[in-house]
């Protein structure tokens, strides 16, 4: 290990004292991530019937979990935790879910392969002898290496779930506040994790390929080129995230929905009860789908926005003619290193000072640490930027690139607070679609609806005045190229983008608290303990619903103005591989118009697919369940024991099968559209119109991806959080008719808020990565 960081360091001092700095905060960040590590573990796993259940010998997990409930065993010497069903099924579930996706990983890189080894290089790459195979391999290379970190960065998400949820069960008996300290800790471990492996996954390769290509030295590549090799990492990040979140999504709504549908409206019996044979799928879907896929989401937001950067950067700092342009291309790691360093100051904000009042709530603790975090983001953020961005040719540049960070990280806490006003039970809407639970099943999904369907007003017009005013900003800063045209709106955009996700490891904490928290009361749940642990866990379940959805928000802003960028990045390349502009796309063009049309069409039948999924596995999951609850009719008196593992099973291989024809959809409309277009253009005397097709689907896609995923996010947060609201005593409660119905809202939900709606903003990046790794094919 030694030997590796002192190769990386060696590297990185032969690149730039600013790939050091990065280089250093990273890996702090990692022992630091150790630290919380250590602290989470250390906590108690509670009694033993929290903890523990009895195993005879020979039995499996999911046999054991009942004995002790059903027939007061316990046995010292043969004890498994509860919590070892949750981790033994979602680790399972993830050696399974990641080998299919490596083995589809390593065809897509062959494809990739032949595809370079094929294509027409650039004039740049040709002056500078980076010929089709040393490009083809370096492309390659870069996508495994972004799969594989992505995968990674999943599995740390879940690592700590797994482990965190008894601990929180366990502190709940004693504090409400303990029990929120180390819910955001263990989810503070993940996210440290993933932002850093993002950060110096790319530095690295960064610093690779510019010792070993001789990046400006005579005759060698420029260092404003070198960020274009990079977007196969973007790429290979992206890939894994999409089937992680499909995946994950069918798994943990299937499984919800038929715990829901039979166990509480059909049998009447509480969430989480452990006579409900599909509780343990429902409690490991939660870890493979919240944890393992938000941890490859955001570790592939933040890699495709700093590579977009990047590359937006550099051609920037070539058209002014910028002496040295390493500053405006290595900004976006500087920018996520400080993120690290203040998302930890606003992780260890949150303290065990003794139990909750009766004023200060959850959400409002979690919202001052967020705070602390949004008020040092703007310092760090305009220090990095006189650090970085100053140039002779524009002395008020940075100041300017400055103001547009601070546009991003307005929206970023604009996003969180809208989503927190449609998804908390604190506020009116979610109040009204409970009220509208009252008069039955139907009235709940009309409002559950039209309450999405409005959601999508507010975050527009924030992203709409982001977008124009950050533009402005950087298209005023004073860099100008030879022809004295200012050339600075493009990466104002881009720095906007990084204001908003400066924030990025503090959002994806309070993301990892969701389910750690409703493990947790699962866990208190199956363990019976008293109902004032359970209440405690539910008011912890509820905001973590709230912080979910909010994440969720976040991202789909944060992927709108990535994908802004990996859209002018595009455009860029096909330029450099043409040899003639490409400034605009015209959609009055019938071919080009079609394009759009295609688009848009691939995002309703991507979400058609993938809520489809979770329909036919949920359809298996709840015939199982009542299966059992009619040939084994002890398990409502404790007398018999459900088979917890066929519903694991079901859910398990029907994920891994479902998942496949929607990522399929994604990855092969963009290619397939481009080459089409490009024959026919090719034909018809318009050798551009593959590439200006591709462009128009990818604009269509990503307009009609992020209203589609606000709406299905923020439609299926609130229909949780109203069914949650009703679980609190109100109007009637537990049981009642309109509990009855919010449930049937809850359900309809449920691959809304945690299946498509996710897997969206992850497609509309992808799709822009796609696009740019493949643009040689379209001309």
């Amino acid at each position: 290990m030694l030997l590796g960081f002192g190769a990386i360091f060696y590297i990185g001092a032969s690149t730039s004292p600013v790939i050091v700095f990065v280089f250093s905060v990273c890996i702090i960040s990692f022992l630091l991530s150790i630290y919380l590590t250590k602290w989470v573990l250390a906590k108690d796993e509670g009694p033993p019937e929290m903890a523990q259940c009895s195993t005879r010998l020979g039995s499996t997990t999911y046999e054991a979990l009942l004995d002790f409930l059903c027939h007061g065993i316990y046995d010292k010497k043969q004890c498994m935790a509860i919590s070892d069903a949750i981790r033994d099924g979602a680790e399972g579930f993830f050696r399974t879910q990641y080998g299919t996706i490596s083995k589809m990983a390593v065809l897509l890189g062959l494809v990739i392969l032949s595809i370079y080894l094929f294509r027409s290089t650039t004039p740049q790459q040709e002056s500078s002898g980076l010929g089709r195979s040393r490009s083809a391999y370096i492309t390659v290379t870069a996508f495994l290496l972004g799969a594989m970190c992505s995968g990674i960065a999943g599995y740390v998400g879940m690592w700590v779930s797994v482990r965190a949820n008894v601990r929180v069960s366990s502190a709940a008996r004693r504090s409400a506040r303990e029990a929120l300290q180390i819910a955001v800790r263990a989810g503070g471990f993940s996210a440290l994790v993933v932002v850093g492996m993002a950060v110096i996954g790319i530095a690295i390769l960064y610093a690779i390929f510019y010792v070993w290509l001789g990046v400006d030295s005579p005759g060698a590549m420029k260092v404003t080129d070198l960020p274009l090799l990079l977007v196969g990492y973007g790429f290979g990040a992206s890939f894994v995230a999409l089937f992680a979140q499909l995946g994950g999504g069918i798994y943990t709504k299937a499984a919800d929905v038929g715990a829901d549908l039979v166990g509480k409206v059909e049998q009447g019996i509480p969430e989480d009860d452990p006579r409900n044979p599909a509780v343990i799928a429902d409690l490991v879907g939660d870890n493979v789908g919240d944890c393992a896929a938000r941890g490859a989401d955001l570790f592939e937001s933040i890699a495709a926005e700093i590579i977009s950067a990047m590359i937006l950067g550099g051609t920037m700092a070539q058209r002014c003619k910028i002496e040295d342009p390493s500053g405006f291309i290595l900004f976006p790691l500087v920018v996520h290193s400080f993120d690290l360093v203040i998302s930890s100051v606003g992780i260890f904000s949150i303290r065990n000072k003794g139990d909750l009042g009766a004023i200060e709530d959850p959400m409002s603790i979690l919202q001052k640490g967020y705070s602390v975090t949004i008020i040092l983001a703007v310092l760090t953020f305009g220090l990095s930027t006189r650090w970085m961005l100053y140039t002779e040719q524009a002395p008020s540049a940075w100041l300017n690139f400055a103001l547009c960070g601070l546009v991003g990280i307005m929206t970023a806490y604009i996003f969180v607070w809208i989503t927190k006003y449609y998804t908390d039970y604190k506020h009116e809407p979610v109040r009204t679609l409970a009220l509208s639970s009252s008069t039955g099943h139907g009235t709940n999904i009309i409002a559950g609806v039209s309450l999405g369907l409005e959601s999508t007003a507010l975050p527009v017009l924030v992203i709409s005045v982001a977008i124009v005013s950050a533009y402005w900003l950087g298209h005023t800063s004073g860099l100008v190229d030879e022809s004295g045209t200012p050339t600075g709106g493009l990466f104002g955009t881009a720095v906007a983008t990084m204001g908003m996700l400066s924030t990025a490891a503090y959002v994806l904490t309070m993301d990892m608290f969701g389910p750690i928290a409703d493990n947790a009361g699962g866990i208190v749940e199956m363990s019976q303990q008293p109902e004032s642990v359970r209440e405690i866990t539910d008011v912890l379940d509820a905001v973590g619903n709230t912080t979910k959805a909010t994440t969720k928000g976040f991202a789909i802003g944060s992927a709108a103005l990535a994908s802004f960028l990996l859209f002018s990045a595009y455009m860029d390349e096909v330029a450099t591989f043409a040899n003639v502009p490409f400034n605009q796309v015209d959609i009055a063009i019938p071919e080009v118009f079609v394009g759009g049309l295609l688009g848009s069409m691939l995002i309703y039948l991507f979400s058609a697919w993938a809520c489809s999924a979770v329909g036919r596995t949920a359809q298996e999951v709840v015939n199982e369940v009542r299966r059992q609850f009619i040939e084994r009719p002890g398990i409502m008196d404790y007398k018999e024991k459900p088979d917890y593992g066929r519903c694991v099973s079901i859910v398990a291989s029907a994920s891994l099968r479902e998942m496949i024809k929607p990522g399929a959809l994604a990855i092969i409309s963009p290619i397939v559209v481009g080459f089409v277009f490009r024959v026919l253009g090719y034909y018809t005397g318009h050798p551009l119109l593959g590439a200006k097709v591709v462009a128009a689907m990818l604009m269509f896609a990503t307009v009609s991806g992020i209203l589609m995923a606000l709406f299905l996010n923020t439609a299926g947060g609130a229909w949780d959080n109203a069914k949650k609201y009703i679980e609190t005593g109100a109007l009637g409660g537990k049981g009642s008719d309109s509990h009855k119905a919010a449930v049937t809202g809850d359900t309809v939900g449920d691959p809304f808020k945690d299946t498509a709606g996710p897997s969206l903003h992850v497609l509309i990046k992808m799709l822009a990565t796609i696009t740019l790794v493949m643009a040689p094919i379209f001309l």
